[in-house]
């Protein structure tokens, strides 16, 4: 059984899948051309129409109407892991989860489209704004017969979030406020190898099937920014996204492939034999908390011709507590109450970037980002083989009256991960070493009316 995600396209110019996460968790900071160029340093500054994303008040500060079509594409490298699994070695017989492997996922390039548009009204300090993107998405994918194949064999949540915004400005103050919606739907798919343990001989497991889901959630959070320029050469900057309680409603379909397959489905020997497939279906739920967001930037201008911004950002991914499935079909009553504990904790995030003027209408960008990981070594597994990550940007802006060209390159380095999580009782986790790497190209337009 293959499931396929199919993404519902949003509007005539936008077209794409989301991307393999590359912030800490699931989330992506690369929302913005510019501001990628500058390792994500932007909430001060906040400039462009992706400020609806990095933070909304500072669209209270553009001019006449913007809109910026832009798109990052990001190779994968595959994610390598050396060590054991429950599954290394051959199932069912005995002496399974003692030998090593070398497992490496697919290779993939994404394709994440984004598109801003922003209006300030001429005689009114005030300044409304859309953003349509993808903040949490993730893709894994581990070759079907891959020693994880019990946790995952493919597995993609792909969002859309819509931002309706309003920003209004104090020109006295040179302070400005913003608050809007984040209103996002997402579909999630899952596949993986069901095995169950063998309680009398721990070291074997049995094949069950192939079990995939299929659901969807629409739900809504909320936003809001404040930019303030105390001086002309200084800019301070606040963003908090909320928490968004996605709940998910979906199908799964499970193909038995063995005898203890059929058992777990209440299907008796007598009819079935050696060769036989059965597959049934289910309703199947479940809720996913996204966490909330607070960053804090301050950008200062110490030439005409520089800008330096440093950021930070807390995340609230203790959010993430648990993960379980719950299945309304009677077959699919051996698959409820086994909830995965997630655990993940809150993060941080460090930024820094800068921009130099080279001339009236180019500018050279630069970033380094630190992002800290928020999956405790003890729930660490390959649907998401997350690290502490550097990532290194530059770009260049191209500028003029009526529109701007940006281009940006980011690399991202993961500090290798060693976990000793292994399960043989749960058939979870590993002991070994995950190692990845990814690279990202980004490009947009941005037109002024």
């Amino acid at each position: 059984m293959k499931n396929k995600l199919v993404l519902t396209c949003i509007l005539a110019t936008l077209a794409g899948t989301a991307p393999l996460a590359t912030a800490a968790g699931l989330k992506v900071n690369e929302q913005g051309t510019k501001a990628m160029a500058m390792g994500n340093a932007f909430a001060a500054q906040a400039d462009d129409p992706s400020a609806l994303f990095h933070n909304p008040a500072g669209i209270a500060f553009l001019k006449g109407t913007q809109v910026s079509l832009g798109s990052t594409t990001i190779y994968v490298p595959p994610t390598e892991f050396s060590g054991t699994t429950p599954l290394s070695g051959n199932a069912p017989g005995p002496g399974l989860g003692s030998a090593s492997v070398y497992e490496k996922s697919k290779r993939d390039i994404f394709i994440a489209p984004s598109l801003y548009a922003t209006h300030t009204f001429e005689k009114l300090p005030l300044s409304i704004g859309l953003a349509v993107n993808a903040i949490y998405p993730l893709a894994k994918s581990w070759d079907d017969s891959s020693a994880f194949r019990a946790e995952v064999m493919n597995i993609a949540v792909k969002p859309i979030n819509f931002q309706p915004t309003v920003a209004y400005r104090f020109d006295d103050w040179n302070l400005a406020i913003a608050a809007g919606l984040d209103i996002t739907h997402a579909i999630v798919t899952m596949q993986k190898m069901a095995y169950a343990p063998n309680p009398a001989i721990p070291t074997t497991a049995y094949e069950l099937g192939n079990l995939g889901l299929d659901g969807t959630a629409t739900d809504v959070g909320w936003n809001a920014g404040l930019k303030w320029k105390p001086l002309p050469n200084l800019s301070l900057g606040i963003a908090y996204r909320s928490e968004i309680e996605l709940k998910i409603e979906g199908t799964a379909n499970f193909l038995a492939t063995s005898q203890a397959g059929f058992n777990m489905i209440g299907m008796s020997a007598a009819f079935t034999s050696p060769s036989s497939r059965a597959r049934v279906t289910s309703s199947v739920s479940s809720t996913i908390t996204l966490p909330d967001s607070l960053g804090i930037g301050i950008a200062w201008q110490p030439t005409d011709k520089l800008t330096l911004e440093f950021d930070v950002e807390r995340t609230g991914w203790s959010s993430m507590k648990n993960l379980e499935f719950k299945f309304g079909g009677s077959q699919f009553a051996n698959f409820n109450n086994k909830p995965k504990p997630l655990n993940w904790e809150d993060v941080w995030c460090y930024k820094f970037g800068g921009q130099y003027a080279l001339t009236k209408n180019i500018d050279l960008r630069a970033g380094y980002m630190y992002d800290t990981n928020p999956i405790p070594d003890s729930t660490l597994g390959p649907v998401l083989p997350d690290s502490n990550r550097h990532s290194f940007s530059i770009g260049q802006g191209f500028h003029g009256e009526m529109f701007s060209l940006d281009l940006a390159y980011m690399l991202t380095l993961f500090d290798d991960r060693t976990v000793s999580n292994q399960d043989m009782a749960a058939l979870t986790g590993a002991n070994g070493t995950y190692k990845s790497t990814v690279h990202l190209f980004g490009g947009s337009v941005t037109v002024r009316f």
